[in-house]
């Protein structure tokens, strides 16, 4: 029994694949390294470079591998860039999700986990998101993970796939040494290359109606995020009923200007970051919680804001 986790060489899909192989679950890996790198892949795991609009590909893989289930990471990830390349986000986000699902019929592959977001909502209305929150995608990116749910909930009614979304929202840290976000939009990788360049981190907007005037979002560690995808897996496997998505989040959340301080704190580099302007419709606060994840996936906030900084400064600076 083996788990074919797509994007697997990604910051994200590499976590996955560790907690698989820490609960004794054998995996193998697909990505095309357009955003992944082959060397966080964990020593040991089979890796095949290739694009999951290869189906035919997919299909040998799940042959050759014994694949018996999903994780499916692998995807276009830069929302607001998504907005100028639309196109491009639906061929990898909502066809490659579909070639996918084909493979997996074909082989008689019946369980996946599903790597959504926290852009399905869109700017919520509310400052607690629950899986009940109308969706309300505002870019490409949001559109192609709703799209992906529903990909797996016509195949579940056609087919009988057993499927779960991962809904996640700021994802950061690092569990695993010289693994580290190389996304250039995310909030922390901005901060260190700015600081390790010499330049000052940049805040839009310090004068939102919260504690310290900074947006508060939802941030996770990547190490948490992991067990829970595995805890997922293992319900399907064993057969045990899931929901259909579930958010992955603190229920608190932290500010961009607690962000910047504990970066300033855990680097030793002081600095006073500079303030921006507002970005447009950019919400005060976006916090999920996690009751249901909680309940089902093992999912709990195991480290610190501290550790979430400390741990990606170190694996950024390995």
């Amino acid at each position: 029994m083996t788990w074919l986790v797509t994007g697997g060489a990604g910051y994200i899909g590499s976590h996955v694949v560790r907690a698989l192989g820490d609960a004794g679950l054998h995996s193998i890996v697909v990505d095309d390294l357009s955003t992944g790198r082959e060397q966080f892949v964990p020593s040991g795991v089979p890796f095949v470079r290739g694009s999951i609009l290869d189906g035919d590909l997919l299909m040998r893989t799940i042959d050759a591998h014994d694949v018996t289930g999903v994780i499916h990471v692998a995807g276009y990830k830069y929302a607001g860039v998504s907005v100028s390349r639309p196109l491009h986000t639906y061929e990898q986000n909502v066809t490659g999700t579909a070639i996918l699902l084909a493979a997996m019929q074909d082989r008689g592959v019946d369980r996946i986990v599903f790597s959504s977001s926290a852009a399905v909502y869109g700017t919520p209305l509310t400052d607690l998101v629950t899986e009940d929150t109308p969706k309300d995608p505002q870019s490409p990116y949001g559109e192609s993970k709703l799209i992906g749910e529903w990909l797996l909930r016509d195949q579940a009614v056609a087919q009988g796939l057993r499927h779960t979304s991962l809904r996640y929202f700021n994802v950061v840290g690092t569990g695993e040494g010289g693994v580290f976000d190389v996304s250039p939009h995310n909030l922390f990788p901005l901060v260190f290359e700015a600081l390790l360049d010499g330049r000052t981190p940049r805040i839009n907007g310090n004068d939102y109606p919260t504690p310290d005037g900074t947006n508060v979002r939802d941030y996770i560690h990547v190490a948490d995020l992991a067990v829970s995808h595995v805890a997922a897996a293992r319900r399907l496997d064993a057969g045990e009923p899931v929901e259909a998505a579930y958010n992955l989040g603190s229920g608190d959340g932290a500010s961009v200007g607690d962000i910047m301080r504990t970066i300033a704190d855990v680097t030793g580099i002081r600095f006073t970051p500079e303030i921006g302007p507002r970005r447009e419709g950019d919400p005060a606060r976006i916090v999920a919680g996690g009751e249901l994840a909680a309940r089902d996936l093992d999912w709990r906030m195991r480290h610190s804001l501290r550790d979430m900084v400390s741990s990606a400064w170190e694996a950024r600076r390995a």
